[in-house]
């Protein structure tokens, strides 16, 4: 099997026990399915807090978890199966009680009391998990003392109905290598966090997202909701144009015409459009 560690939980000393029989292994561990409780919880290669973010996980999404060692968590995130090191602090218990809703806004404010005027307790970004358990004055109970204005979250099992939509709320927002949050993000994290929104499953890194990705015949007019891949790099299309991109150059998620941005990126050295790609119909086309 293929032995790629951002996807397969397998290290020298250890591996995951449902790789038994199909990797070799000193020995096999089985997973603790842990919960982020931190707003965002950094995912790196390494233990290594000065080492560049891989990914991020959010709030309430879970992890399995094969080893806790010097206060890092070495495991697997359950959403989109990337492996890594995660700070063990950030972690906490699965209750009993799976996530109901998710934040729709790029950030949101969560309140100890259901009060306008009551001051914040903690900011959570867009697509952070949570279960409600009770709504009052138009805020949500999201825990203990935990509120959160109901404008600010959509139920898990109502998806957007444009993807597209989703990422365009991005726009501006900094570009972060590994980021994968509203406060930063790269290129895939942006397609990643748009497609999630929608109800779409959606791998990690764009080599994996256009692996999975069905290429176009060549000479295909682009359309809102195709993507256009590079060497490392992804954008979508929000007509047959102009395209979204979170990317270096700009340092932001922006907005530029297609035909400029291939211009600009094979002027830079990194190659032409790999794959021009469409994933469904599920867009408002314009």
């Amino acid at each position: 099997m293929s032995l790629d560690r951002r996807l397969v939980a397998a290290r020298q000393d250890l591996a995951a026990a449902h790789l038994e029989g199909q990797i070799d292994a000193p020995r096999y561990v089985e997973a603790k399915r842990q919960r982020i409780i931190a707003p965002t919880a950094p995912m790196r290669a390494k233990p290594d807090v000065g080492g560049s973010y891989d990914t991020e996980l959010l709030h309430g999404e879970e992890i399995d978890v094969y080893e806790v060692a010097d206060g890092w968590a070495w495991g697997q995130s359950v959403l989109d199966r990337y492996v890594g090191y995660v700070p063990a602090d950030c972690l906490g218990p699965v209750s009993q009680t799976a996530p109901t809703h998710r934040v729709q806004t790029l950030t949101a404010q969560v309140y100890g009391e259901p009060q306008l005027k009551c001051p914040p307790v903690e900011t959570l970004p867009f697509g952070a998990r949570l279960t409600e358990e009770a709504s009052e004055n138009g805020y949500a109970c999201v825990g203990p003392d935990r509120w959160i204005p109901t404008t600010q979250v959509r139920r898990l099992d109502q998806p957007a109905a444009d993807w597209v939509a989703e990422a365009e709320k991005f726009l501006a927002v900094p570009y972060l290598w590994g980021g994968r949050s509203s406060a930063g993000l790269d290129c895939s994290a942006l397609i990643q966090l748009s497609r999630q929104a929608a109800g779409h499953d959606c791998l990690r890194d764009s080599d994996m997202q256009e692996a999975a990705s069905p290429a176009v015949p060549d000479g295909t007019k682009p359309k809102r909701g195709d993507l256009m891949f590079w060497r490392g790099h992804v954008g979508v299309m929000i007509d047959a144009e102009t395209l979204l991109h979170a990317n270096a150059h700009h340092m932001a998620v922006a907005i530029e015409s297609l035909a400029a941005a291939v211009t600009r990126i094979e002027q830079a050295g990194d190659g032409a459009v790999t794959r021009h790609a469409r994933l469904d119909a599920d867009v408002t086309n314009t």
